[in-house]
């Protein structure tokens, strides 16, 4: 059935799959979600540049605006999603229900084809499918084959029963709401694409034990390897479906061991400090701990090393241990601030590590180009007469009369901060909404 609006009621009866699990590979249908406030539409690499799509290509930077406030208050109905197609109802504020869809361009079956050949050909890849992660390199490899996966400037085509011609508030809510489904399952992007869960794993399946059998061929007429040459790695992996489970990682300790005592009948060399060295291993301890369970997070390997401490840095991560009074005083004293300073170093190592300590200490000047991107970032933020009166010194946006102000880092994010007794302190962690940051340092939810 089709109202004036244009939009089919009988797309969305389909209660059974409302778990994002179609019977049907062809399609998904998942519940509208929830009203999302305070945070990022998207966490994930893959959800930003589906969401720098939409934001390049549409004209209209007040329908962005108003398409995102649609659906941070939830007003996105059930999210179809089908080969080159995704769907939902959106209301508006008047209350009125418009059908939305944003189209993007199918593979083609030769499309298709190279990108299975570079799965099938990298173990690596699938299984960051399966963990439902798209990791830079999976699609670094795909354009190397000349397949692009994600979109574009251009590739997200709107209509909508509106009548808009180019993105409307309807069909950017729709994209936002997108975005938030798109970090929970990239399955959801290559469905978009053409093909289903379903149907990709079984194709990839077929092509890595195909791909295996080749091998295991080749290496008949060749001479056979002994033990010592271990098992080609193309024969491990297609062994893998009948070789029993690998056993489970131990559990990672609940707390850091302790440490080894230097209260010892022998009298340590002169000049040894036996407290700080205590103290030294007990965060040695707590730091390896972290390290390792760093270390056990799924995507762990795709993520770039952190840059070494420097001295100063590494003095606040002490710091943020609690350590008793005497041990900060000297930390306070060895890295050249007071006590309160060492405080509000320790408050913004908690909200940001490393970057959140540059942003409390680092006062700079955006460049031009840089500055009127700040400057369109806080315009966009809030609806017209709504934003506060903020005064802009350098990369410091202070509200006037609030006691609060937001920082703009040098990654583009922005950070809260509220001024308590005379001295401006982080009040959470950076965002790259301005809004939000300012919303933060005001103490709201």
């Amino acid at each position: 059935m089709t109202d004036r609006h244009g939009y089919d009621d009988d797309l969305f009866d389909t209660e059974d799959n409302r778990d994002g699990a179609d019977a049907s590979d062809e399609e998904r249908v998942f519940a509208a979600l929830e009203p999302v406030r305070g945070r990022d539409f998207t966490q994930s690499w893959w959800g930003r540049t589906w969401l720098k799509a939409l934001e390049d290509t549409a004209l209209d930077l007040q329908q962005l605006k108003a398409g995102r406030r649609l659906a941070r208050a939830g007003s996105v109905g059930a999210v179809s999603v089908r080969p080159g197609r995704v769907t939902a109802v959106v209301g508006d504020r008047s209350g009125a229900m418009y059908r939305a869809d944003v189209l993007l361009q199918q593979l083609s079956e030769e499309d298709w084809d190279r990108f299975l050949g570079m799965a099938a050909e990298r173990a690596g890849h699938i299984a960051a499918l399966l963990d439902r992660e798209m990791p830079p390199h999976l699609v670094e490899d795909a354009a190397a084959a000349g397949v692009e996966l994600l979109p574009g400037i251009g590739d997200l085509e709107p209509r909508c029963g509106c009548d808009a011609w180019d993105h409307c508030a309807h069909t950017a809510a729709l994209c936002y709401q997108l975005a938030r489904l798109l970090d929970q399952d990239p399955f959801v992007l290559l469905l978009m694409r053409g093909r289903g869960e379903r149907v990709l794993l079984d194709e990839l399946q077929v092509r890595s034990v195909a791909s295996a059998s080749a091998g295991s061929a080749d290496e008949e007429a060749e001479e056979e390897p002994s033990d010592a040459d271990g098992v080609d790695a193309t024969e491990a992996f297609a062994a893998g479906s009948i070789l029993p489970p690998l056993p489970a990682a131990p559990p990672v300790p609940p707390e850091a061991g302790p440490v080894p005592s230097l209260d010892t009948e022998t009298e340590p060399p002169a000049g040894t400090d036996v407290p700080a060295l205590e103290f030294l291993g007990e965060r040695a301890a707590v730091e390896a701990l972290r390290m390792l369970t760093d270390a056990l997070t799924p995507g762990h390997e795709l993520r770039a090393p952190k840059e070494e401490l420097i001295t100063h840095q590494d003095v606040v991560r002490l710091a943020a241990g609690a350590p008793e009074a005497w041990i900060a005083a000297r930390l306070a004293e060895g890295s050249g601030r007071d006590g309160e300073g060492l405080a509000a170093a320790v408050l913004a190592w908690e909200h940001g590590g490393t970057a959140g300590l540059s942003v409390l200490e680092d006062e700079w000047t955006p460049d031009a180009e840089t500055a009127a991107r700040a400057r369109a970032t806080v315009e966009a933020a809030w609806d017209a007469g709504e934003r506060p009166p903020l005064r802009a010194t350098r990369n410091r946006w202070t509200a006037a009369g609030t006691g609060t102000q937001i920082r703009l880092g040098r990654d583009g994010r922005w950070w809260p901060f509220r001024e308590t007794h005379g001295r401006w302190l982080p009040a959470g962690p950076a965002a790259h909404d301005p809004a939000a940051a300012l919303s933060a340092a005001a103490g709201d939810e």
